[in-house]
């Protein structure tokens, strides 16, 4: 019996199919290695995970429904944890349909599939940015969250409901995770932190909005990965958890990191907000604390070092 990892070349998703695959545990993983970053990077972090005997890829896009629904036909799927969407805030604001296409459409044929199959659990991708513009701090799952901001975050929350009408219907256990800005080593190119330190390294300026006054909850990946990897196996009829660090931290500060363990200074682009973007973000862990023993340790300082080790090395710098 396997677990099925969606996105699985993608940053949150190699980690998680890597610790599931260091315990033993068989592993197939889906991801359509597309073009939104650097597809080289999504080839590595797979190449990576090719290493081990128990680890079985499919190049399938989750919008096939008929490719997707072999996968499902060819293996004894037990979990599924579904982490393929189309992310990022701003890329919604001029490629809109591709978030209709991975995040609704993709979403509904993977969680129908996983119904099919009567999984023991399914555990799917949400997102902090659900939370909007609420100003009650931290975010705790309880708030109210209909009233999102950017089409992304809008996605993100009909995923939460489509997972409730399942549950509710067909008694599929459905665990929503929040995901509170992820970084770490082979993370994403499009966040905040690889793009810092690419250029600041290479000793371009860098874009800094609402003019610094930022906030966020900066959560490592090995803190993610467990607060993932306990939700697989801890099955609930409904749940959604916030996995953040629990600390709002300064983006000033951050970027500060960055200048220590790269030996540079950033030369910085103060920028208005960004449509669809909030100023702050900071997560009420204690649910996931309560249900799933998730206990994040890892603070920015270390956090910050590891990547910049791991991007010195990874490109050669």
């Amino acid at each position: 019996m396997g677990v099925l990892i969606t996105g699985v070349a993608g940053f949150i998703g190699f980690h998680v199919a890597e610790k599931l695959l260091v315990r033993g545990e068989e592993v197939i993983g889906v991801d359509n290695i597309n073009s939104y970053y650097d597809p080289s990077l999504k080839e590595a972090r797979k190449n990576v995970l090719s290493n081990y005997d128990r680890f079985k890829f499919y190049k399938v896009d989750i919008c096939d429904f008929e490719k997707l629904e072999s996968i499902y036909r060819n293996h004894e799927i037990e979990y599924v944890c579904h982490l393929a969407a189309q992310a990022g805030v701003r890329y919604s604001l001029i490629n809109p349909f591709s978030y209709q296409k991975s995040n609704l459409e993709g979403f509904l044929n993977v969680i129908e599939l996983s119904k099919q199959a009567k999984v023991a659990n399914f555990v799917y991708a949400s997102s902090s940015s659900v939370y909007g513009n609420n100003k009650k701090l931290p975010f705790s799952e309880g708030d109210r969250v209909d009233t999102p901001i950017s089409l992304y975050a809008a996605t993100k929350k009909s995923n939460e409901l489509i997972a409730h009408v399942y549950s509710h219907l067909f008694e599929l256990p459905c665990t929503g995770l929040r995901f509170f800005t992820v970084y770490g080593p082979y993370g994403r190119p499009d966040m905040a932190l690889f793009k810092f330190t690419r250029n600041i390294l290479e000793g371009k300026p860098i874009d800094v909005y609402n003019f610094g006054n930022m906030r966020r909850d900066f959560t490592y990946i090995d803190d993610i990965v467990n607060g993932v990897v306990s939700a697989i196996y801890k099955s609930f009829s409904y749940e959604i958890f916030n996995l953040g660090r629990s600390k709002s931290e300064n983006l000033m500060d951050f970027i500060h990191l960055i200048e220590k363990y790269t030996g540079k200074k950033a030369e910085l682009n103060f920028l208005p907000m960004q449509p669809g973007d909030i100023p702050e973000t900071y997560a009420d862990v204690s649910h996931a604390r309560e249900l799933l023993g998730y206990d994040p340790r890892v603070d920015i300082e270390v956090g910050v070092r590891k990547f910049i080790e791991w991007y010195l090395d990874y490109y050669k710098v």
